[in-house]
């Protein structure tokens, strides 16, 4: 572990350089810093209730793994949300990646709550091609927020 700990520690010059970066509020209707960069690429073509038709291709032309995560962690967050209170903070997520879906594939993306635990919530996302109904990815997201105590009972 101290090991470990060593190859995280940042020398000056790193350090210096990280207080330097400016990470601005989330404010509704822009872009935050994990938009930004995390998000960049993935193309949402269109939405409908239950429905979303994105692209972003990998060296195959297949959707890649990294925009199914990334659709994970916003779609669950997203169902998680209770307006009035502070965003969740995600805890863990794992995707289970079944099968592949091609570029401009339509897939359908449905996710729903599992349950609340005082602060805690866990998600699921399942991703499927709309055509086949083939299941592409299924991904759990738990998620926290600091004052459980007024998270309303669902």
């Amino acid at each position: 572990m101290e090991k470990a700990k060593k190859c995280l520690e940042l020398n000056s010059d790193e350090s210096e350089t990280v207080s330097r970066v400016a990470i601005p509020a989330l404010q509704i209707g822009k872009s935050s810093f994990y938009e930004a960069f995390a998000l960049r690429g993935i193309l949402v073509e269109r939405v409908e209730p239950g429905v979303v038709l994105c692209s972003f291709k990998d060296r195959d032309g297949k959707l890649a793994n990294g925009a199914i995560a990334n659709l994970v962690d916003i779609v669950g967050a997203s169902v998680a949300y209770i307006p009035g209170l502070p965003m969740n903070v995600s805890v863990d997520i794992s995707v289970s990646y079944v099968s592949t879906a091609k570029l401009h594939d339509e897939l359908e993306i449905t996710s729903r709550v599992l349950g609340r635990t005082g602060g805690y919530c866990g998600t699921m996302v399942i991703f499927r091609n709309k055509a086949t109904g083939e299941i592409i990815a299924e991904g759990r997201h738990s998620l926290f927020r600091s004052n459980a105590g007024r998270v309303p009972k669902l």
